[in-house]
């Protein structure tokens, strides 16, 4: 991302062009005046503090308005959604429409600078994310993961292998017939619900240099409507399970463990007391897992100028197309962070890495991300594409809705339901609604969902979800066709099934 947007400003500069910085910067930003502000630090440390303002503003709102509590909604959505309405695309144009073009409104309430820096830093961020996913955390030895998540690990994935499926086959059959749509659609289930808010924003980059820039606002789209559509569904699929006898009907002791200010992701945290493992005290830990953080995405970075050099040397001459330079930096990020931790369990400097401050960065960053993200959405891009996002929605929840109905059912060899739960929560838009919906179902954890759920992630998300397949499947589907990708994926997602009836299938017990 960082190359595009270097070649994007030297081509700007030399050709005198307006406002063609780079892509990232001027997403959703018409941008085409000569005298566009540049881009300074002081811009970009105004837009960080009235992302921190934004994010507080949508606490408080979370906090007066039940529902928004009931929905499980996180602060940064609420903001995201409130500095979106508060921008050019909703105050502006409705004080425009009252008061004329010239009104002070008629731009919202944001700065252009500030709207520059928001389009740009969820590209950037999502690496900060990614990378700190498995700092911090002990990674077992695959056997151990395997014995506990074995059955999650294959229902998971096949799930999301499904989505791709779903989204080309509606994107081949309707969508494009019909509409016209690009085949990159047929990525977005995938990246949308799968993948979140997150990758979708940091997807943007990718949508743009491939000729899709609707493609990220579409994304985002789909990731809201996966979050409201996990948290409701899954509650009815709760009560559904209770009533049928498929869950336990949870004591009064139990249920309260269940509480919407507590399970929202990244809120509500209790001071971490940091271990005293710093002989400098000197050094503030929180500057040492800055550190770790910025090693690992450098060596996400080395090892994707490591594949771009090397796919143009051996591939590119015997006519494979390049893929490398249309992926993102943050799935060799995450990468990157496996790398970190694991040296630093056999080197001896694993235990100075605070999980519970990882969480904080990761989730300080990624708070921001989803912020800058839905405040810079296209609702022009939304209106433009609304009957096939309505349709992929549509198609995506059906989908998983089966995924927990019909497969978990075979799929998992006992407490299907609470296993399942899990699956589908992430698979609607966010890691924390699986949470949720196994703490909803669970209260007491007597099934072992919980922690299959968490073994789950180390064989799910460096590949799908975000990983390396959901950041490499637009140029795939741009280079090779919505075809190939779709019988690929579908051969994937049938022999992940056809594997987890035959090895954990119902009535299998080992």
């Amino acid at each position: 991302m960082e190359r595009s947007c270097a070649q994007s400003r030297a081509a700007a500069a030399s050709e005198n062009e307006s406002c063609r910085a780079c892509p990232v910067f001027a997403r959703n930003q018409a941008c085409n005046r000569q005298n566009t502000p540049a881009m300074t630090i002081e811009n970009a440390f105004v837009a960080v503090v009235l992302t921190g303002l934004v994010i507080l503003a949508g606490k408080l709102l979370r906090r007066r308005i039940g529902l928004l509590q009931r929905l499980y909604l996180p602060s940064s959505i609420i903001g995201g959604i409130l500095a979106l309405l508060l921008g050019p695309q909703v105050l502006g144009a409705l004080a425009g429409w009252m008061w004329g073009a010239e009104s002070v409104l008629a731009r919202g309430i944001w700065p252009q600078t500030t709207l520059d820096v928001w389009g740009a830093m969820p590209g950037l961020l999502i690496s900060v994310v990614f990378a700190a996913l498995f700092l911090g955390k002990k990674i077992p030895g695959i056997r151990p993961i395997w014995r506990q998540a074995g059955p999650m690990v294959a229902h998971g994935q096949t799930m999301a292998w499904g989505q791709y499926v779903v989204g080309l086959a509606l994107v081949i059959f309707l969508l494009t017939p019909i509409w016209g749509t690009t085949s990159l659609m047929g990525a977005l289930i995938e990246i949308g619900f799968e993948g979140g808010h997150g990758t979708a924003a940091g997807l943007a980059s990718t949508f743009e240099e491939l000729g899709f820039e609707d493609g990220a606002d579409l994304a985002l789209g789909l990731a809201t409507v996966g979050v409201v559509a996990g948290v409701l569904l899954g509650t009815a699929m709760i009560n559904w399970g209770i009533w049928r006898g498929h869950l336990a009907t949870p004591d009064s002791a139990a249920a309260t463990a269940v509480e919407p200010e507590t399970l929202s992701e990244h809120e509500n945290r209790e001071p971490v007391p940091l271990r005293e493992v710093y002989s400098d005290k000197s050094i503030e830990p929180l500057s040492i897992h800055l550190g770790f953080v910025g090693l690992a995405i450098s060596i996400g970075w080395l090892l994707l100028e490591g594949a771009i050099l090397l796919e143009a040397a051996l591939l590119v001459p015997l006519g494979w197309p390049q893929l490398m330079t249309h992926i993102p930096l943050f799935p060799l990020a995450m990468i990157g962070g496996v790398i970190v931790q694991l040296a630093g369990e056999r080197l001896g400097y694993a235990d100075k890495i605070d999980r519970e401050l990882m969480n904080r960065i990761s989730g300080s960053s990624l708070d921001m991300l989803i912020v800058a993200a839905m405040a810079t959405l296209s609702l022009a891009a939304l209106g433009a594409h609304m009957g096939p996002l309505v349709i992929l929605a549509a198609g995506g929840v059906l989908w998983n809705v089966f995924g927990l109905v019909v497969l978990a059912r075979f799929m998992f060899p006992r407490d299907w339901m609470q296993n399942g739960l899990a699956n589908f929560g992430q698979g609607m838009g966010m890691t924390v609604i699986g949470l949720l919906l196994v703490r909803m179902s669970d209260p007491l954890n007597r099934t072992g969902a919980m922690e299959a759920f968490g073994y789950k992630q180390l064989l799910f998300e460096p590949i799908v979800g975000g990983g390396l397949f959901t950041a490499a499947s637009l140029p795939l589907i741009a280079l090779l066709g919505p075809w190939p990708v779709f019988l690929g994926t579908a051969c994937l997602m049938v022999g992940w099934l056809v594997f987890g009836l035959i090895a954990f299938g119902r009535g299998n017990t080992k």
